[in-house]
C-alpha cells in the first residue's frame, strides 16, 4: 500500500465457524448452536457453515429442557451461543455435561425480539416470518435471529448458502440421550473413543465425507414414521438386488468430492482453483449416476434422481477456464487456460518474446565470456540477475553492473536485460492481476448456482449411505424387516451386529426376543455375569434402532412395532465434578426414564437398586417393575437383575416374562451357552465367573466358605413390617414373599363380597392381620 497501511479485523474465527478443511474432520460436521430459552419453551438453531446446512426447532411441549439436552447431545455442536441470563442457568451445566461446546455468552440485545426480526429479513431477503414458517415461533426466531447476527459480525459476509432454514419437529425422529448413545456405542465405543467397534463402525463402507456424515446423523436420528422408514429399506432392498449397479455406484462415488463443503467455500469467497476442479470432476460423474439410477425401481432412488443436477454449463465453464493442475495460491496466476479470455491471451503472447530472450540468455553469454559457470536467476527482491563465482570475476565484462555481493559469488545486471525484465514484469503483474479477476468473475457465477448444488450434495450423501447399508446387508446376511404401528418386537433369531464380528470362530448365539404391551410387556432376565444378557438387551434395542434408519438388521426374521425412544440404564458410572454419587446418578437416569417414556418406548435396564443395600435396591427394582406394568401403562421393558426374588413376580403381575440365560455346570465350572430360554437362574454363579477373571485360588476357597455362612443366616423380608425373619438353612437367597402372603392371598380369593355383611369384613380383616404378624 502507499501510505499507511489499512488495518481492519476481516474474520472472527471461533469454533463454530471454522470452514478449513485443514481444521476439519471429513466425516464430522461442525455445528454452532444458538439456544433461547424462556419459562414457556425453547427454541435452537443449529448450522454448519461449511455445508450450509441449517436446521431448528421450538419445543413446547413438557420437559422442554430435557427434550433440549437431548437434541445437543446428539449433535455435538463445536459451539453454543446463549443469553447472559442464561449463564448461571442449569442449563449450561447441562450442556457442558452432554458435550465438549464452547459455550460463548453473548449480550441479551442479539436476542431482542426486533433486532432478530431484522436480521432474518435481511439474510432471507422476506418481510413477512410467515414466509419461512416462523410466525408462531417466537422463542425459534429469537435463536435464529442471534445466529445470523452472530455470524454476521464475526464472518464478515452474507453468508448467502445459508438460505434453506429446515424446521423439525422433534417427534418426527426417535429420540435418545446421552447414555443412550454411550450404553449402545452407536458411533464410538465409551472405552477408547475409537469408530472401530459401534455400530458406525459396522455400517459405514460410504465413499464420500458428505456420505460418512449423513450415516452419523442417520444413526442418530432414527425414524419414527412408518412410510419414510420403508422407502429406506425398499431402496436398500432394490440395491441389493442389483449386485454390479452397486459396485458402478461406488466407483462413480469415490470421484466425488465434499460438494457441500466446496459449496460452503465458494459461498464464503475462500475457494480456490482446485476447489473448482474438484468441483467440476465430482459433476462430471453425476450423469452416469443418474443413468443407474434410472434402471432401479424404489420411490426414494426415483426422487434422488430428481434431485442430482450435473450441471453440465458449470462443468464446461470450468472445462474451458481453469488449468487442469492450478496452483493453491489465485493471485499469482498460472489459473487460466489459453484461449479462454483474448485479452490474456494477447498478454501473455507480448512477454513470450521477452521470456525467450531471458531464456536464452545464459547460453549466450557463457559463450561470449567464456565464463562457465555463470548463470542467470530471478527473485522477486532484486529480479532478474547474472550471477558468476568469484574464481572468473577478472572475465567480467565491463557492461555488467555489479548488484549484489554473497559469499562465493557477484550477481550482475546489465541494461538490456533490465529493460527487458521491466516489460516482462509489468505484463506478468498485469496478467496476475486479470487472471485474479478472471477467476473471481467465474466463482461469483458458480456462487448463483449454490441452491443447485446444495440440492444435488443432498442427494448423494443419502444415495451413499443406502448404497452402504445395501453392502454391509448383503455381505453380513442381514434380513428386511418389517415394520408396524403396533406395540410388539418380534425377533427371530437376532444378532448383536458389533459382538457377532468381534468372535473369531463367528460362532455367536443367536436369539430370539417377543416382547409386546399385553401378556409379555416386561422381560426379567436372570442369569450369571458374562453370560450375554446385556448382549440380549442391546442387540434388541440396536435391531430395532437399526430398522428404523432404514437398515436391514442381523436376524432371520424381525418384525417391529415403531418405537419413539429407547432408554437406557446400564453400568455404573459416578459424576463427582457435580457432587453425585454412582447410585445418585443411577436413580437420576432411572427418574428421568420413569418420567419420559411413553407406552411406544423401549426401555433397557440391567441391575437396578445394586448400589445401595440389598433391601433398598431390592424394594426399588420390585418398585419399577409395578410401576413399568401398570395396566394403563405397560411399557416395553427388558430387565436384567440378580435380585432372583423379583422372578416370583411373573406369577403375580400380569405382563411380566421370565427369561434367563442358559449355563452348563461342570464340577466348580461353568461353561456359558449365551442362549435365553423361559425360566429363572436359580443363582448368579459370581466366584465361578471371579475365577475367570483369574482372582487367587486362596481368596475363591475363602469366599466358598464365607458363601456357605451366609446361606445359613440368610434371611428374608417382611416388607409391609420392615422385620427380618430366618430361613430355613437349605434356603439360598433373600426372598422378597412371606410364606403367609400366599395364605393371606388365598383367602383373600376366597371372600364372596356380594355375600359378606360389614361385621363379616371387620372379623376377617382382623384375622389377616393376626396372620400377616
Amino acid at each position: 500500500a502507499k501510505g499507511i497501511v489499512k488495518r481492519d479485523v476481516v474474520k472472527v474465527i471461533t469454533p463454530g465457524t471454522v470452514i478449513s478443511p485443514n481444521m476439519l474432520e471429513e466425516k464430522e460436521n461442525n455445528y454452532l448452536l444458538s439456544v433461547y430459552v424462556d419459562e414457556n419453551a425453547c427454541g435452537f438453531v443449529f448450522t454448519d457453515i461449511s455445508t450450509g446446512e441449517l436446521k431448528g426447532a421450538q419445543i413446547s411441549q413438557s420437559h422442554f429442557v430435557s427434550k433440549l439436552v437431548n437434541e445437543i447431545a446428539k449433535t455435538k455442536p463445536s459451539e453454543v451461543i446463549i443469553n447472559q441470563d442464561l449463564y448461571n442457568n442449569q442449563l449450561i451445566e447441562d450442556i457442558r455435561y452432554v458435550s465438549d461446546a464452547f459455550v460463548n455468552t453473548i449480550d441479551d440485545w442479539y436476542f431482542k425480539e426486533a433486532y432478530c426480526s431484522e436480521q432474518i429479513f435481511n439474510h432471507f431477503n422476506i418481510k413477512a416470518l410467515k414466509g419461512l414458517g416462523l410466525d408462531d415461533k417466537p422463542q425459534m426466531v429469537k435463536a435464529l435471529g442471534a445466529l445470523l447476527g452472530y455470524l454476521g459480525e464475526t464472518q464478515k459476509n452474507t453468508l448467502s448458502h445459508l438460505n434453506n432454514l429446515q424446521i423439525y419437529n422433534v417427534s418426527n425422529h426417535m429420540s435418545m440421550d446421552k447414555s443412550t448413545f454411550n450404553n449402545l456405542e452407536l458411533v464410538e465405543t465409551v472405552a477408547e473413543k475409537r469408530v472401530q467397534g459401534s455400530l458406525l463402525g459396522v455400517l459405514d463402507k460410504t465413499n464420500t465425507a458428505m456420505g460418512g456424515r449423513r450415516l452419523k446423523q442417520w444413526i442418530k436420528e432414527p425414524l419414527n414414521t412408518l412410510n419414510e422408514i420403508q422407502q429406506r429399506l425398499d431402496a436398500v432392498e432394490a440395491l441389493m438386488d442389483e449386485a454390479l449397479i452397486r459396485n458402478n455406484f461406488k466407483e462413480c462415488l469415490k470421484q466425488v468430492y465434499d460438494l457441500e463443503r466446496l459449496c460452503g467455500r465458494i459461498a464464503c469467497g475462500t475457494a480456490n482453483a482446485r476447489d473448482l476442479i474438484a468441483l467440476k470432476n465430482s459433476l462430471s460423474t453425476l450423469p452416469d449416476v443418474k443413468s443407474y439410477l434410472e434402471v432401479l425401481d424404489a420411490e426414494l432412488l426415483n426422487n434422488l434422481q430428481d434431485h442430482i443436477d450435473p450441471l453440465d454449463e458449470i462443468t464446461d465453464k470450468i472445462s474451458h477456464a481453469i488449468v487442469e493442475d492450478p496452483p493453491y495460491t489465485i493471485k499469482e496466476g498460472g489459473l487460466i487456460k489459453e484461449g479462454f479470455h483474448d485479452e490474456l491471451d494477447v498478454l501473455k503472447h507480448s512477454i513470450s518474446d521477452g521470456k525467450l530472450w531471458i531464456a536464452n540468455l545464459e547460453n549466450s553469454e557463457r559463450a561470449r565470456t567464456g565464463i562457465k559457470s555463470l548463470k542467470v536467476g530471478f527473485n522477486k527482491v532484486f529480479g532478474y540477475y547474472i550471477e558468476v563465482t568469484k574464481s572468473y570475476y577478472d572475465m567480467v565484462p565491463e557492461e555488467y553492473i555489479r548488484k549484489q555481493t554473497l559469499a562465493n559469488c557477484e550477481r550482475f545486471i546489465t541494461p538490456e536485460l533490465k529493460e527487458v525484465e521491466s516489460k516482462v514484469l509489468n505484463a506478468e503483474n498485469k496478467i496476475n492481476e486479470m487472471e485474479y479477476g478472471i477467476f473471481l468473475q467465474i466463482r461469483n457465477h458458480i456462487q448463483t448456482y449454490s441452491d443447485k448444488i446444495q440440492q444435488t450434495a443432498q442427494a448423494i450423501p443419502q444415495l451413499d449411505v443406502l448404497i452402504s447399508f445395501a453392502e454391509v446387508s448383503n455381505n453380513l446376511s442381514y434380513i428386511k424387516p418389517k415394520l408396524n404401528n403396533s406395540n410388539t418386537i418380534h425377533i427371530i433369531n437376532g444378532r448383536h451386529p458389533v459382538v457377532e464380528l468381534s468372535i473369531k470362530n463367528g460362532m455367536f448365539v443367536a436369539n430370539n426376543t417377543y416382547i409386546n404391551d399385553d401378556d409379555s410387556s416386561f422381560l426379567l432376565i436372570t442369569g450369571p455375569n458374562m453370560a450375554g444378557k446385556s448382549t440380549y438387551m442391546r442387540q434388541t434395542a440396536m435391531i430395532v434402532l437399526m430398522a428404523q434408519i432404514g437398515c436391514f438388521v442381523p436376524a432371520e426374521e424381525a418384525e417391529i412395532g415403531v418405537v419413539d425412544t429407547i432408554y437406557t440404564r446400564i453400568g455404573a458410572s459416578d459424576n463427582l465434578a457435580q457432587g453425585q454419587s454412582t447410585f445418585l446418578v443411577e436413580m437420576s437416569e432411572l427418574a428421568y426414564i420413569l418420567n419420559s417414556a411413553t407406552e411406544k418406548s423401549l426401555i433397557i435396564l440391567d441391575e437396578i437398586g445394586r448400589g445401595t443395600s440389598t433391601y433398598d435396591g431390592l424394594s426399588i427394582a420390585w418398585a419399577v417393575v409395578e410401576y413399568l406394568c401398570n395396566k394403563d401403562r405397560r411399557i416395553k421393558t427388558l430387565f436384567a437383575t440378580h435380585y432372583h426374588e423379583l422372578t416370583q413376580l411373573e406369577n403375580i403381575i400380569p405382563g411380566v416374562k421370565n427369561l434367563n440365560v442358559d449355563v452348563k455346570e461342570d464340577n466348580d465350572d461353568i461353561i456359558f451357552l449365551h442362549k435365553i430360554i423361559d425360566g429363572c437362574a436359580n443363582q448368579s454363579y459370581g466366584i465361578q465367573v471371579a475365577k475367570l477373571a483369574g482372582i487367587p485360588s486362596e481368596l475363591l476357597v475363602n469366599a466358598d466358605k464365607k458363601l456357605l455362612e451366609l446361606e445359613k443366616k440368610s434371611s428374608q423380608v417382611d416388607l409391609n413390617k420392615n422385620k427380618v425373619k430366618s430361613l430355613q438353612e437349605d434356603q439360598l437367597q433373600l426372598s422378597l414373599f412371606n410364606k403367609n402372603d400366599s395364605m393371606i392371598t388365598q383367602k383373600l380369593k376366597e371372600i364372596n363380597l356380594l355375600n359378606t355383611t360389614p361385621m363379616q369384613a371387620i372379623n376377617i380383616l382382623e384375622e389377616l392381620i393376626k396372620q400377616a404378624q
